[in-house]
């Protein structure tokens, strides 16, 4: 009650001119020829709401109260009002004319046309009743009559409302009605499209960037717009125009609805949650009682629910022009636009409030303001997101430069790396892993295709590294590159393919002295003879350095399918052949399963593995790692090693690929980590804190119940789980990179550490490497191969432990002979070092001995 009766003494104060005073008794309406006709009234309060028409005509004229100008604001009231008009045509022509009650929430209104004491019509109408029929399609209440030259009737209208009690009354000449109502639909049509305009736009701009800001945006915009297509009843006419009940209701429901998304906008626009933890508490607390108020309209009385709409809003519009001001005094940029954009939106809806709640009268600025101000509202803040959505941009361009820049630095060092890893450093020719690659893919595309794989070897390699040293030898070898290249390129038959930069690749080195190509056997038809004499070309001795130097050329060929379908066998396959007699003529030895003395005596050699697993006749060698920074000898790598009993020792790249090829290495694997976790603990007597490295296969890394198999050895021993490595190969790891990685995922789970072996020596996706949950890489050796004479190899050693590094991991060095390189792999930025230099690998006992011993290397 006390904020009702402030509001009415300020409004008799603010608008005490325009508030109309009726105390003379009113004449009739006169319509005179030429003259615009008068909108004057006289009411009288029904306080009863029970009274009848002809108690209402008897009603003395002392009763009835003038409204000279036609329009009275008379609040929220439980009375009904009757409205008496006497009309007079004193024209010389029969005017049709129609009466006007220009508030569009009158629940009901009931004409009553008297003509010459006689009840000549009764129409009914408002919103609490369906739209249609009604005397105008239009969604104030209307009537339309007609007079005669010189006839006279009276209008009785009664009025019952929930709401508040507004009663703007006009009388129309039918013609001039229409051109006035013309008018304010275009300008309405006008409002109602630029609000969804807005909307559409913001909406856009929400589902192109997913900030929700646009989104409460949007919804406060529609929220304006669903209240005033209420309140001037344009939703009810057109939307739902046989259902009254929903009208109020979606009337109700817009006012809260617009004001919990103006809120949640005006805390995101404003970032109040950065600059003002009380102002976003008493937004919070608005929001909370917005919420709550639209929850509680289906359970609320029509007149309830509009009084605490009317209050409330003095509360919400006042707490969102103050946060206007605060954000812009806390350097918000945003803050200046919206203290410009809610100014006149507060104004207009305190008029429009204060219309609610009868303090102040029915006029055109109460009529229209908040209509107004929420349109302006609504393009200012619009030019506002537009700012800031420029500046955004401007920004997020400005990000995205820097990002592609530094994008660009790590793809062209990608690349760099790449290319090293991809490539051998001399010639400059792709390696195995491309070679394989490409031929698994074209056999996969052209799988009933006919084609030869073929391997040159330089035999005398050997001998010319130890006559003329490995730098002439590297320039022979990139002499003969060039010169198969050129030959390859002469030949139709020979496969090429293009690289990512465009270059044409043809030949491959699949190892420091052997090259290798594919072949088209249907291209080249029955006749290899300009093949062969390419290859008799190229086997002649080439000058270097004035010296003529047999480079001692021997040629293999497998072809596909009979002798294997994939690149890795028929590479191997073209390798045998290399020792098998050439056919007529030719200089290429082709295969034969016929005379492939490897494979008989390599089975035999693994079922004596197997013997020697069950026998314990198999050992395992150590050889210690150690940290660069300070020497100290951090753990220990198990090596397999074999004593045959007819064939002596037996190296591990003989027998660890057969194990691999034909299972016995679960046998294997299983024995290496019992025995190599049984001597850590061994160990540890004797270096507190050493850690072990076991290798594992691919094999071994996708097959069932190994983070079992290391977790019984762990719990036997009495071993911490990060005291043990686990060592793969990168190319292990990419065998079947989704498996491989969930294998390794539970191994890091389990507390082991992981190390990727070899890195360097093959290629493999940077991006899967960089999902591995590895700890450490171990540079294979041959990147490290003359660091301190060969610049090439120097920048691929840097360029591969930076990319480690960058990566995460420790950079093992492994390989390493002499103190030369250990030194400047440390200003590398190497973490650790392994190789001959430091220790050569050695049985239990004598590691055990060079430890107590060896307390510091670096």
């Amino acid at each position: 009650m006390i904020p009702c009766k402030a509001l009415r003494i300020l409004g008799l104060v603010l608008f005490l001119i325009s508030w109309p005073i009726g105390t003379a008794a009113m004449e009739s309406v006169t319509i005179m020829p030429g003259a615009s006709i008068g909108h004057q009234f006289q009411y009288w309060e029904d306080t009863s709401t029970r009274a009848t028409l002809d108690e209402i005509r008897a009603l003395p004229d002392a009763a009835w109260q003038v409204q000279a100008n036609g329009r009275a604001t008379l609040g929220i009231t439980e009375s009904a009002y009757w409205l008496r008009v006497p009309v007079v045509n004193h024209t010389p022509e029969s005017l049709s004319l129609i009466a006007e009650l220009a508030y569009s929430q009158l629940d009901d209104v009931t004409f009553h046309v008297i003509a010459e004491g006689e009840l000549v019509r009764t129409f009914q109408t408002g919103d609490r009743r369906p739209f249609y029929p009604r005397d105008v399609d239009h969604p104030n209440s209307l009537l339309r009559f007609q007079l005669a030259p010189q006839e006279a009737k009276t209008l009785y209208i009664r009025v019952t409302t929930e709401g508040t009690m507004v009663l703007p009354f006009s009388l129309w000449r039918e013609n001039q009605f229409y051109e006035s109502a013309g008018v304010e639909q275009k300008l309405q049509f006008f409002y109602f499209g630029s609000l969804t305009v807005i909307i559409l736009i913001n909406l856009a701009v929400f589902l192109t960037l997913r900030e929700k800001l646009y989104l409460y945006y949007c919804l406060a915009i529609f929220g304006y717009l669903v209240f005033f297509a209420s309140i001037r009843g344009f939703s009810f006419q057109h939307i739902y125009p046989a259902f009254p009940a929903v009208h109020a209701q979606v009337l109700m429901l817009s006012i809260p609805f617009l004001a919990m998304f103006s809120i949640l906008f005006c805390m995101e626009f404003l970032r109040v949650r950065s600059h003002s933890p009380r102002l976003r508490a008493a937004l919070i607390g608005m929001l909370i009682f917005e919420v709550l108020y639209f929850l509680a309209v289906p359970f609320l009385d029509y007149k309830t629910g509009i009084l605490l709409a009317a209050v409330s809003a003095f509360v919400f519009f006042s707490l969102l022009m103050i946060a206007g001001p605060v954000s812009w005094a806390a350097g918000v940029r945003a803050g200046i636009f919206f203290t410009v954009a809610w100014s006149p939106l507060t104004v207009g809806v305190m008029a429009t409030a204060g219309r609610a709640l009868g303090v102040f009268p029915e006029n055109f600025f109460t009529n229209y303001a908040m209509q107004i101000g929420s349109g302006l509202e609504a393009f200012i803040l619009t030019l506002a997101l537009a700012d800031r959505l420029y500046r955004e941009r401007e920004q997020k361009i400005q990000a995205q430069a820097d990002i592609l820049r530094q994008e660009k630095a790590r793809r062209d060092a990608q690349d760099r790396l790449t290319y090293a890893m991809t490539h051998d450093p001399a010639t400059g020719l792709p390696n195995r892993n491309r070679f394989e690659w490409m031929v698994d893919e074209q056999l996969q595309l052209n799988p009933g295709g006919s084609y030869m794989v073929g391997v040159a070897r330089v035999t005398g390699l050997e001998e010319i590294n130890r006559t003329l040293g490995l730098e002439r030898s590297e320039r022979l070898l990139k002499r003969l590159a060039e010169q198969m290249t050129m030959l390859a390129g002469q030949l139709p038959m020979v496969h090429a393919t293009q690289d990512s930069l465009g270059r044409t690749q043809r030949v491959y080195q699949i190892s420091g002295d052997s090259f290798g190509l594919l072949v088209d056997a249907r291209k080249a038809g029955d006749e290899f003879g300009a093949l062969d004499s390419a290859l008799k070309q190229l086997a002649q001795p080439i000058a270097l350095d004035h010296l003529a130097i047999d480079p001692h050329l021997k040629y293999g060929a497998a072809s596909f399918p009979d002798h294997g379908k994939k690149a890795s066998v028929l590479i191997r396959n073209a390798h045998v052949a290399m020792e098998m007699t050439p056919r007529g003529s030719f200089e290429t030895g082709f295969y034969s399963g016929k005379y492939d003395i490897y494979d008989e005596s390599r089975l035999t050699l693994i079922s004596h593995l197997r013997e020697a697993i069950q026998n314990r006749q198999t050992e395992l060698y150590y050889q210690p790692k150690t940290r660069l920074s300070t020497g100290e000898v951090v753990g220990v790598e198990a090596l397999m090693r074999w004593f045959h009993p007819e064939r002596g020792w037996v190296p591990p790249d003989e027998f660890i690929p057969l194990a691999e090829k034909t299972g016995v290495i679960k046998h294997l694997t299983r024995w290496v980590v019992d025995q190599a976790l049984a001597d850590l603990k061994s160990l540890q007597s004797v270096s507190p804190g050493l850690t072990m490295s076991v290798n594992i296969s691919a094999r071994d890394l996708l097959s069932p119940g190994l983070d079992e198999l290391f977790a019984t050895a762990l719990e036997t021993y009495g071993l911490q789980a990060g005291d043990v490595i686990v060592e793969l190969t990168e190319t292990a790891a990419m065998d079947d990179p989704e498996k491989g990685l969930q294998a390794l995922e539970r191994l890091a789970s389990s507390g082991l550490k992981v190390s990727i072996d070899d890195f360097g020596a093959g290629y493999s996706s940077l991006s899967y490497l960089k999902r591995l949950p590895a700890n450490e890489i171990k540079l294979d050796r041959s990147l490290l191969q003359d660091i301190c004479t060969s610049d090439s190899s120097r920048m691929i050693a840097e360029t591969a432990i930076t990319m480690g590094r960058s990566l995460g991991f420790l950079v093992v060095a492994e390989g390493v002979e002499d103190e030369a390189s250990a030194q400047l792999l440390a200003t590398m930025g190497a973490d650790m070092l392994q190789g001959f230099w430091l220790c050569r690998p050695a049985p239990l006992e004598s590691i055990k001995d060079w430890l107590l011993t060896s307390s510091s290397v670096v």
